[in-house]
């Protein structure tokens, strides 16, 4: 055999076996790692739609598909932990599932491919320099709220409040860009935006403490610590017959009032479409935009509501894509 057939048969062969691999060959066991900030109904919600729509799609753990999921417990160094562990097991593909997940993962690795769901704001969180031609490793989909359409909701269903709390994690990059997004149209409205702010969910129920007598309405943005920690924000709330607006689905399943937004759920069904087209399609997350949420859903409590003395319009209620009797 010649030099020149062997080296053509050879390069035959390489390229072989990186369409392969590009494509996760069929008999390949694909192992992802699941990096879960913190474990409550939002995330939760997320995870479980990733999954069911791997599952759709035809892969399912156990069979072609391996999952590791960890949680980091709200602690970062813990998702920064996870992260390294993922990478040194050479992971095919990770899923990062709230901001601090998603930029431990992505200062660990520039290979392997990442898919976050649950980001606020991933051009802000440093995971790319353009939403619609991902410049890393990363894709996915951000859960960036309608901010503006939550407060106006909370005006029409309260409106005689003026003094609008709000309690988040200063340390959460995600929370900081929802609050000067609320400050500036709370400030348009001509009304009045007080802050309470946590480290941790042991601060939670002290911070919404110390909103009581001085605010007319709680708004509380996607911040995971508040999130883990609802309960509480709406137990201290309820007894001081303050009604809270929130802004994902889980919050008004606590009881919350009602919340226009995000049905995380459907968002990490979402992200899960877009690993498929890596898994089954052999893209790569350059190829594939950060999208923003295709579902914006709008529940009102209508107990809490009735609990609180709020009333709910004939026209709002018909308006709602759910009702809490």
């Amino acid at each position: 055999m010649s030099k020149h057939i062997f080296a053509l048969i050879l390069l035959f062969f390489v390229i072989l076996g990186l369409v392969a691999c590009n494509n996760f060959g069929s008999n390949d066991v694909i192992k992802i790692g699941i990096s879960q900030l913190a474990e409550h109904a939002a995330l939760d919600s997320a995870r479980e739609g990733f999954i069911e729509a791997l599952e759709e799609a035809g892969y399912k753990d156990g069979e072609n598909i391996k999952l590791d999921f960890q949680n980091a417990q709200g602690d970062i160094n813990n998702a920064q932990t996870i992260a390294r562990k993922f990478a040194d097991e050479n992971m095919d593909m990770i899923l990062a599932i709230a901001t601090p997940a998603a930029e431990a993962a992505a200062n660990v690795t520039s290979d392997i491919p990442i898919l976050i769901t649950a980001v606020t704001d991933p051009i802000e969180a440093g995971l790319t320099e353009n939403l619609e031609s991902p410049t890393a490793n990363v894709t996915g989909t951000t859960d960036m709220n309608p901010v503006k359409e939550q407060i106006e909701l909370l005006a029409e269903l309260i409106p005689t409040a003026k003094n609008i709390g709000i309690l988040y994690n200063a340390g959460e990059i995600n929370s900081q860009v929802q609050v000067d997004i609320a400050k500036d149209i709370v400030s348009d409205m001509g009304l009045n935006l007080i802050e309470a702010t946590v480290s941790n969910t042991s601060e939670v129920s002290q911070a919404t403490q110390s909103l009581m007598g001085r605010v007319d309405a709680i708004y509380v943005p996607t911040d995971n610590t508040i999130v883990s920690s609802i309960g509480a924000v709406i137990k201290v709330s309820n007894d001081h017959n303050i009604p809270v607006i929130g802004s994902e689905r889980g919050q008004v399943d606590a009881g919350a009032v009602a919340v226009k937004g995000i049905d995380y759920k459907l968002l990490g069904k979402q992200t899960g479409e877009i690993a498929v087209k890596i898994l089954k399609d052999g893209k790569t997350p350059k190829d594939l935009p950060i999208e923003d949420t295709k579902d914006i859903i709008f529940i009102i409590n209508k107990k809490a509501a009735k609990d609180l003395g709020v009333e709910i319009s004939a026209e709002l209620e018909a308006a709602a894509d759910e009702v809490i009797e």
